[in-house]
């Protein structure tokens, strides 16, 4: 599994750090996504797909 997020077109709406708090964060000044590693252990794989169907900008994209 590999993770991209796209930081232009995140709207800082948190949905991903509420499920997947340790591969996402949110950016302190604009509160936009901050990935905190593109290959999340293997229990939060299932929150980190629920997380990128959850994001409401579709800027956290899941591959493998």
């Amino acid at each position: 599994m590999e993770i991209t997020a796209d930081t232009a077109s995140c709207v800082s709406s948190g949905q991903c750090v509420l499920l997947a708090p340790h591969t996402f964060d949110q950016d302190e000044e604009d509160g936009t996504v901050v990935l905190l590693t593109a290959e999340p252990a293997p229990g939060e794989q299932d929150a980190v797909r629920q997380a990128e169907l959850s994001c409401p900008a579709a800027a956290i994209r899941v591959t493998g």
